[in-house]
């Protein structure tokens, strides 16, 4: 079936298609060659039909019985072909279907232009499905990097935290450490201070009881010296220093700065650690023998502090002998004054 462009409404003539030029030509070269090709098929089917001509031979030997085998069967001459007659066409059809072949390029090129348009398509579809591809793993692996980076921050804060953690607990253990140490030197000085307070009572205690014992014996010694000689050692009051009292057994007084000459001699003897409030004083009267040797310790006036009281009258027992006065005899007897904070 031919198909025609169908004509415009406004057109006033039929539509006439190109001639094309050598188209005579064209047809009697094909003409010739369907001729050349019907003579050389028809002489190669028959330049072999000639009958085989027969050919005899001796044989010298005994040849075996056997019966030739029948001859192949000549095979028979194909037929030769006719070649188609070429259609002549009338000039009408002719241009139609020259209207046809070129319409038929027309859509040839039409497909081959949406086939390179298609495929053009689908290069731009695969390159963006491979752009796509390649974001996703670009965000895929920027993701992956920050979530690493966000691990890593939180190892090394937990490390950092860790650490100041375990510092701190170092610092705290050497805090105890140096406060244990400290409570621990301090119970040492306390323990130690304890122990040598107790042993200066104790040994103030002990020397208390020798040198009472030794006064005793003095006293005795004096008594039995007084007994043999005849005599004894009148009692009596003395100052500080301006008291009347007997001098060397006679009758006499103290020079001015032997009371304080006695203090300063008794001062160190003093054993004393208690806490006392103010500043009272205690007046010890002594009685001595001409050479300093004392005779008897006695509180005349009391502090209100038994503690210091006793302190100072051991003390007064610790310096003996006690010195003699510028007459080079000690006056018999005469009172010394003593406060704890001088």
């Amino acid at each position: 079936m031919l198909l025609r462009p169908a004509k415009p409404a406004s057109a006033y003539y039929p539509y006439q298609p190109v001639k094309e030029r050598g188209s005579l030509r064209s047809f009697l070269l094909a003409l010739l060659m369907h001729v050349l090709l019907g003579i050389v098929l028809y002489y190669g089917v028959h330049w072999q039909s000639s009958t085989p001509v027969g050919a005899e031979a001796e044989l010298w030997t005994e040849v075996p019985d056997t019966t030739p085998p029948p001859p192949e069967p000549i095979p028979a001459p194909r037929p030769v072909p006719v070649p188609p007659q070429p259609q002549v066409k009338a000039p009408v059809d002719e241009q139609a279907d020259i209207a046809l072949e070129r319409q038929k390029r027309r859509e040839a090129e039409r497909k081959e232009a949406e086939r390179q348009e298609a495929q053009r398509q689908e290069a731009q579809r695969k390159a963006d499905l491979a752009k796509q591809e390649q974001q996703r793993k670009d965000q895929a692996r920027r993701e992956e990097q920050a979530r690493q980076d966000l691990a890593r921050k939180e190892d090394q804060k937990r490390k950092d935290d860790a650490a100041k953690k375990q510092a701190q607990q170092q610092a705290q253990q050497d805090q105890q450490r140096k406060e244990q140490a400290e409570r621990e030197r301090k119970e040492a000085d306390a323990r130690a201070k304890a122990d040598a307070q107790a042993k200066a009572k104790a040994d103030a205690a002990a020397k208390a009881k020798a040198d009472a014992a030794a006064s005793a014996q003095r006293r005795a010694e004096l008594a039995r010296l007084q007994a043999l000689a005849g005599g004894g050692v009148p009692g009596g009051a003395g100052g500080v220093g301006n008291s009347p009292g007997a001098g060397a057994g006679q009758g006499g007084k103290a020079s001015p700065g032997y009371a304080d000459r006695v203090r300063r001699r008794v001062k160190p003897n003093i054993v004393f650690t208690e806490d006392i409030a103010g500043n009272p004083s205690a007046v010890v009267t002594v009685q001595l023998a001409p050479d300093g040797s004392l005779l008897s310790a006695r509180l005349s006036k009391s502090s209100g502090n038994a503690g210091w009281d006793n302190a100072v009258l051991r003390a007064v027992e610790r310096s003996d002998p006690l010195p003699r006065d510028e007459n080079g005899k000690a006056p018999p007897t005469f009172n010394i004054t003593f406060h704890p904070k001088d």
